[in-house]
């Protein structure tokens, strides 16, 4: 067993995927600290059903796939293990089947959706878009179900555009310009 990540210290993903946690346990590493995750409410997983569901049926037969968390994902893939930063977005999608392992995915996926929940804070969303925007990820979604909107991140020749959607908006996926999310189905209760 290797060391648990209650201790001080930084830690990579060899030892990561030593770790002997406890059920329900889960944690990210960002920049080699362990981050504790709670888990998530009831409403936060409607919305992670639904959004999930949206990209499953739309990506039948593509070569995308979606993957709900938990679903490890090492933005700064390094094939000895010595990368320091893994994440569990609650949903990525990943294109480029060489970057899905059975481990989960190696590398930036090309698009990540988090959905807003009382565990997680604005300063944790404010890091991960520079995470996301710097590994490569080509769109970032972040999902605030207490006041039912949508702030999309489009990362562009090292520009962030973004744009604010509300309940009753049909958002357009920017890398697949066919599908479009309806909110109202996202945030139904």
């Amino acid at each position: 067993m290797g060391a648990l990540p209650k201790e001080d210290r930084l830690f990579t993903y060899a030892d990561y995927k030593e770790w002997e946690l406890a059920e329900g346990e889960r944690f990210e590493l960002i920049d080699g600290v362990a981050y504790a995750m709670a888990a998530p409410n009831s409403r936060h997983q409607e919305i992670l059903m639904e959004l999930s569901s949206q990209f499953h049926v739309y990506l039948r037969g593509k070569t995308c796939k979606v993957f709900p968390a938990p679903y490890d994902v090492r933005l700064f893939y390094a094939k000895d293990e010595s990368d320091d930063t893994v994440v569990q977005p609650d949903i990525s999608v990943v294109c480029d089947e060489k970057k899905r392992g059975d481990e989960g995915c190696r590398g930036a996926p090309d698009m990540v959706i988090e959905i807003l929940s009382p565990s997680n804070t604005a300063i944790e969303m404010e890091r991960k878009l520079k995470l996301y925007q710097e590994a490569g990820v080509r769109e970032y979604w972040v999902v605030d179900p207490e006041n039912k909107g949508l702030t999309v991140y489009h990362f562009q020749n090292g520009a962030i555009l973004f744009y604010t959607y509300k309940n009753t908006a049909t958002v357009p996926v920017g890398i697949f310009p066919e599908l479009h999310i309806t909110l109202e189905q996202v945030f139904a209760e």
